[in-house]
Parts: structure tokens; C-alpha cells; sequence
């Protein structure tokens, strides 16, 4: 278990109630005497901890739902003569079975697969599930507030976002399907209910559900950006803000700004379904019959959507690295490399991301000229990326590092961001782009760099802050299991797919490209991927079984600060009620990350700076 200063904790204990500050918030401690019973307490409750709790749950519910989708998919890429009857009484009737008793996968349910696969793991877990988690877990204990800017609409948010999967879930099981144009949602698939059966009612439920879940998302990310922006306790500067706070910070501002144009996208898709309208569909031919519908274009709705979709990557991926710079700091007992670096390369990242947006669209008839702006800001968004590995780089060399689960998957996080960022360079590229967009080369790209990274930042927040969460801890062996089986997963699963995206194998096709003769020799190859895909699987299922069991059975937490982190959260009780601090809240009195100074292994944010000593968190 991690080293801990039995000094630093009775200090602790000591200045909490010496050196405490009452932001007159107390009376918003009402935990107890409302809480009382378990839906008040546990389900319909208030309190930024139990709906961060939610989030994750939740999050975790969908994450294997997602999960499993892909897992039969690839066995329709990787094994496509294959027998899927076993499936049938899961699938029912998109297993078609053949006279002679052979299952298989209905293609259109293949594309509906492919489609709600996206859909899932983009918004209801990688937005909804990182960034509800942790925002409302640590933005009230790390500012130092009793809790969110308004509670009700924090948990409003939860809800919301709840409905939007209610809804998203109930469309797998129409007659005809869920939605199957793609998680994109282009038009005219999306645009005319009659283009296929995917496109009907399930498309309906599709725009449903994503109007609730932007909802959901506004409500929390206002109330981020208040709390966080109103509510620090005294001492707590910007600059003395934890690294999460910032990345939370900007990712809020971001989904605040980007998420209405989705808004405004879906619903003008909804008006051309339903009313008549012509915004994004001309001069289309439905079964040989000429629609009357003239002056649209598809091409508007690329730019609404991806107006949203490439700040959507930073909204993901942004709060991981808050994550993994604290995790990493925290295990490395080192202070983070260039605090205000990383301030900055988060900021910078966040005002380039809405300038990048077109770089999605090289193939869709963009003037080459105006491409090149577009390539030029998305090389240049690469700059803060590598300040940012650079200085976690920095952060872990020279240290004495703990390898626990959470430094582990950290240290995982740096090596996927590293290799998949690298083949964005490629991608960013329009000359480049034009062979390689839509094959397996983006796929491998985008899965490394958002995908597989975000979750590996999402893992190390799970292990690091799970004692914070419910009392107990993880188990370390599992844990590493875990890590070491995904990473080497991982890899095996999506690194092949940049060759086989180079030789122009392309993406979303039924059969993986089988059906040319030119991609047949890479069916051994898909196997290989598959297969390593249904290991990786497994291995998240071990996660899910350490996570509920340790949720119950795990080993108990008997120190409030048992990383020897700085930060505030670790200086409430073990278990805290609704308010976090029984007494008055800790004024702060320096930065977060001073590690390895004065002889001390770790300095908490609230003891006072000595005679002489320098606040790194001062003078910006």
C-alpha cells in the first residue's frame, strides 16, 4: 500500500479545524437530515458524489453494452462463414438462418450495430461517463465547496442523461431495428425514413435520445463552470486549482459552446423527416422515384456536426488528461512537470479545437484552398498535445514511481495518446487524407488516440479515486491484470489496422473487404484482430467484477489520505456526508503539487508556506 506520513495526518486533523474557513455554505448540509431512506440517498439524491457515482455506473452499464455490440460485429468481420445461430436467442431474428440451419448476421443490423456502437461509446460513456464522473466527483472537494453551484440542476443533468439512454435502448428493440446510417448521422439516410429501415422510427428515437443527452450535458457544464468559477474556498486561486479542475474547466466551456450547434443540426434533420423541409436534402431519388425536395445540402449538416464532433474529441479526451496528470504526480511523488504549461497547452487546445472542424470533410467537396487552413490549425493543435506529453515525460523521469493500478494505466494513457496522436499528423493532411479516409487506417487512428486512451484515463481516475468514492479499495492484482491484458489488447486489436487501412481496406463494409480480391489475404489478420478484441472483453469484464465486488467486499480504507496526495479531497472524512467537511473547509495556502520538498514527501494544499518559502501557484 502507498507510503503515508502519520504525521501529515494528524496535521491534518489539526489545521482542518485551526486553519479551516466557513464559506457560510453550512447550511446547505442537509444530508441528514433529508437523506433517509435509500432512494433519497442513493437513487434521487443531490449530492455531487452519490450522481458522480451515478455517472460511472451508468457509464460502466453502457460500456459493456457497447462493448458486446463490437464483439459481434467482429465476429461477422473476423469469422464471416462462420455459424452465428448460437446468437439467435439474443438477437432473434437479425441471426438469419438459412434450410440448412446456418445463422447469420442480418447486414442491416450489422450497420444498426456499427451505428449504436459509435453512438454509445462516443456520448453516453466517453462524454457522459468521464466527464460526469469525475466533474462532479472532484470539482466540489478539490475547489473546496460543500457542493455543485445548484445540486437540483446537477441532478437534473443525471437524469437527463439517464432518459436519453432510456430512449437510445428502447429503439434496439423496434421491429425494424435501431438507427444504421452511421453514429455521424448523415443525411440522406438520416433525412428520409423511407431510405431504409434503419432509418424510420429508430432514427426518430436516435434524435430523441441525442436532444436529451445534449440537455443533459448544458445543465452540467453550466454548472461546472459556476461552481468552479464562484465556489473555491479561500486561497484556492486559479492557479492553485489541481490539474483535473482546469481540464474540466476547459472541457466544459467547450461542450457549452459546440453541444446547441448539435442541437440545432439534429433538429433541422427532425424538420426534414417530419415537415417537409428541404435543409439538407436536393434533387434525391428514393426506389426510382424523384423526391420533391430542392435547395438542401448534406454538406451543411457535415459542418453542424462536426462543428460539435472534433470539439466532442477534446471534451473526451481533456478530462482524461487532467486525470493522468494528477495521477501521475501524485504516484511519481514528484511535483508535475511545468504546471503552467500544461494550464496553457489545455487553453490553446480548447480555442483550436473550434477551428479545426473541416479537416473531417476533405472528401466531401471542401475548396482544396480552404482545406488548407484547416490542415494548418491541425498540425499546429498537435504543439500543445506534445507539451503535454512532454511534460508527463518529465513528471514521471527521475521519479520514485509507484506502480499501482492507476500510475499504471497513466502511464498507458501517455503511450496510446503518443502512438495514436502520431497517425493523426497523417490524417491531418489533406493529400494524405484523400487515400486514407474511410479505411480501417482512421479506425485504428481515432480508436487509439480517443478511444483507448480516454478509457485508459478513465481507468486511472476508477482505481485512484475508487478508496475516495466508496471506502475501500480496489484489488491491486486484478488491477494489473487488467491493465497489462488491455494494453497488449489494445495494441494487437488496432495497430494491424493501420496497415491494413494503408493497403485501402475499407471501413464499415459487411464483410471487412473480403468481397475484393485485393484485401483477401488480410482475412487471417481480421481473425487475429477479433480474437484479440473478444480477450480485451473479457478483461473489462474482470474489471466490472473488481469494481462491484470492492464496491462491497473490498479492503477497507482506514486513512484519509492514503496516496499522500495534496489536494483537498483527501482531507475529508473517510466516508463524507452531504456538505464533505463536518466542520469549517480548509483555506488553502499553496499550489497542489508540492512533492518532494523540504524534506517532506508531501505538503498538503492547506499547511502554511514557511519563512522564505515560494508558492508556486503565486505570481501568475
Amino acid at each position: 500500500m502507498a507510503h503515508v506520513n502519520p504525521v501529515a495526518e494528524t496535521l491534518e486533523d489539526k489545521l482542518t479545524q485551526e486553519l479551516g474557513y466557513d464559506d457560510h455554505f453550512h447550511e446547505h448540509h442537509h444530508g441528514d437530515k433529508f437523506q433517509s431512506n435509500f432512494l433519497t440517498t442513493y437513487i434521487f439524491s443531490t449530492d455531487h458524489k452519490i450522481i458522480g457515482r451515478q455517472f460511472l455506473i451508468t457509464g460502466i452499464f453502457w460500456a459493456f453494452i457497447g462493448a458486446a455490440m463490437s464483439i459481434v460485429f467482429r465476429l461477422q468481420l473476423g469469422f464471416p462463414e462462420a455459424d452465428l445461430a448460437w446468437l439467435r436467442p439474443i438477437l432473434g431474428k437479425w441471426i438469419m438462418v438459412n434450410d440448412a440451419g446456418i445463422g447469420k448476421l442480418d447486414p442491416e443490423f450489422y450497420y444498426a450495430l456499427v451505428t449504436m456502437h459509435g453512438t454509445i461509446l462516443v456520448f453516453f460513456v466517453l462524454t457522459a461517463g468521464l466527464s460526469g464522473t469525475f466533474a462532479n466527483l472532484l470539482i466540489p472537494l478539490q475547489i473546496g465547496a460543500r457542493d455543485m453551484a445548484s445540486p437540483l440542476l446537477n441532478a437534473l443533468s443525471y437524469w437527463f442523461f439517464f432518459l436519453a439512454g432510456v430512449v437510445l435502448f428502447l429503439s434496439l428493440f423496434l421491429s425494424t431495428g435501431p438507427f444504421s446510417g452511421g453514429w455521424t448521422a448523415y443525411p440522406p439516410l438520416s433525412a428520409l425514413p423511407q431510405a431504409s429501415d434503419g432509418s424510420g422510427a429508430g432514427m426518430t428515437m436516435w434524435i430523441v435520445a441525442m436532444a436529451l443527452f445534449v440537455v443533459s450535458s448544458l445543465l452540467g457544464g453550466i454548472n461546472y463552470i459556476t461552481t468552479i468559477l464562484n465556489l473555491r474556498t479561500k486561497g484556492m486561486s486559479l492557479w492553485r486549482m489541481p490539474l483535473p479542475m482546469w481540464a474540466i474547466f476547459v472541457t466544459a466551456i467547450l461542450g457549452v459552446l459546440s453541444f446547441p450547434v448539435l442541437l440545432s443540426g439534429v433538429l433541422l434533420l427532425m424538420f426534414d423527416r417530419s415537415l417537409g423541409t428541404s435543409f439538407y436534402l436536393s434533387e434525391i431519388v428514393v426506389g426510382g422515384e424523384i423526391l420533391d425536395r430542392i435547395g438542401g445540402s448534406p454538406i451543411l449538416f457535415q459542418h453542424l456536426f462536426w462543428f460539435l464532433g472534433h470539439p466532442e474529441v477534446y471534451i473526451i479526451i481533456l478530462p482524461a488528461m487532467g486525470i493522468v496528470s494528477e495521477v501521475l504526480s501524485v504516484h511519481s511523488r514528484k511535483p508535475i512537470f511545468g504546471y503552467t504549461a500544461m494550464v496553457y497547452s489545455m487553453l490553446a487546445i480548447g480555442f483550436l479545437a473550434f477551428i479545426v472542424w473541416a479537416h473531417h470533410m476533405f472528401m466531401a467537396g471542401v475548396n482544396p484552398f480552404i482545406s488548407n487552413f484547416f490542415v494548418i490549425f491541425t498540425l499546429i493543435i498537435a504543439v500543445p498535445s506534445a507539451v503535454k506529453v512532454f511534460n508527463w515525460i518529465g513528471t514521471i523521469y527521475g521519479s520514485n514511481f509507484r506502480f499501482t493500478s492507476a500510475s499504471l494505466f497513466g502511464v498507458g494513457f501517455v503511450s496510446m495518446f503518443i502512438s495514436g496522436g502520431l497517425t493523426g499528423i497523417f490524417l491531418g493532411n489533406s493529400a494524405i487524407d484523400i487515400a486514407l479516409h474511410d479505411t480501417y487506417f482512421v479506425v485504428a487512428h481515432f480508436h487509439i488516440v480517443m478511444g483507448v486512451a480516454a478509457f485508459f484515463g478513465m481507468f486511472a481516475g476508477v482505481y485512484h479515486w475508487f478508496p475516495k468514492m466508496f471506502g475501500r479499495y480496489m484489488n491491486e492484482t486484478m488491477g494489473k491484470i487488467h491493465f497489462w491484458g488491455t494494453l497488449v489488447g489494445a495494441y494487437a486489436i488496432f495497430w494491424p489496422m493501420h496497415y491494413t487501412g494503408m493497403a485501402g481496406v475499407p471501413r464499415r463494409y459487411y464483410d471487412g473487404g473480403a468481397s475484393f480480391d485485393a484485401f483477401r489475404h488480410f482475412e487471417d489478420l481480421n481473425r487475429f484482430i477479433t480474437v484479440a478484441a473478444m480477450l480485451v472483453f473479457f478483461l473489462q469484464v474482470v474489471f466490472i467484477v473488481n469494481f462491484f465486488y470492492s464496491i462491497f467486499s473490498g479492503k477497507k480504507l482506514t486513512v484519509k489520505n492514503p496516496w499522500g496526495s495534496n489536494s483537498l479531497e483527501w482531507t475529508t472524512p473517510i466516508k463524507p456526508g452531504h456538505g464533505n467537511w463536518p466542520g469549517k473547509i480548509p483555506t488553502v495556502q499553496r499550489w497542489a503539487y508540492d512533492y518532494g520538498k523540504g524534506g517532506e514527501e508531501f505538503i498538503p494544499q492547506y499547511v502554511p508556506l514557511k519563512e522564505g518559502e515560494h508558492d508556486l501557484g503565486e505570481g501568475h
